[in-house]
């Protein structure tokens, strides 16, 4: 009896320290492990927020998965909700202009262009306390009138080459089937609007992920590269 008891109490002593060093045996890999593993980037796009219902729980399942984002913002909502954008900034989510009102901007004088997106830039300022270098135009219209006054500002204008067409009522398996057929330096258009597209977010990155690529940063010349 003795003897089983004492066998009990080495037990309970050695036990965690063979499971200590098998932990240091195999190590879990760094925060940058992550990154040697991707061979390319796609970045992860959401229009036309700040949304008071979808922008927080989007923001914290791209937290909960690992990934960042650019968020193309509304200049008319990020100033009736500044707060929003500046937790989108501050989740480490970069932000975009998305015009100040969502027009067609191409039926648009330039100076009214101007107005759209330098409007747009000082909410942004404003709330963020950062200026935007990217620039998305609503739909896709865009045209030489458009792109000069984008450039005055600073702006790189950024299209898509995958639409996940979320706007268009697309089922969760649907944008992540879409947003997964992205190869390396693809850009994904989806919407901060959306249930199906929070629900979208973490099979998206996982699938890329069994691609070998990872959301990505789109930088100051349009292209996609690492975070």
């Amino acid at each position: 009896m003795v003897l089983r008891t004492l066998l009990a109490v080495v037990l309970l002593v050695v036990s965690p320290l063979l499971s200590a060093n098998a932990a240091g045996a195999a190590p879990a890999p760094k925060a940058g492990a992550v990154a040697l593993a991707c061979n390319g980037y796609v970045a992860l796009t959401y229009d036309d927020g700040p949304n008071a219902q979808f922008t927080r729980p989007l923001l914290s399942a791209l937290r909960s998965a690992g990934a960042r984002a650019t968020f193309f913002d509304l200049g008319s909502r990020v100033q009736q909700q500044p707060q929003l954008a500046r937790e989108t900034v501050q989740a480490g989510m970069w932000v975009g202009n998305h015009s100040w009102s969502h027009p067609y901007l191409t039926n648009l004088s330039a100076a009214a262009v101007a107005k759209e997106l330098g409007d747009t830039q000082n909410a942004i300022r404003n709330a963020t306390g950062r200026t935007p270098t990217l620039f998305r135009p609503p739909y896709g219209a865009t045209n030489a009138t458009v792109q000069t006054e984008a450039r005055k500002l600073g702006l790189t204008q950024v299209i898509w080459s995958v639409d996940t067409q979320d706007w268009n009522g697309a089922s969760t398996d649907a944008i992540v089937r879409a947003a997964t057929s992205a190869n390396a330096g693809g850009i994904v258009l989806m919407h901060a609007s959306y249930q199906n597209t929070v629900n979208a977010v973490p099979r998206i990155v996982q699938g890329l992920a069994a691609k070998n690529l990872c959301p990505g940063r789109i930088d100051n010349t349009g292209r996609v590269v690492a975070p």
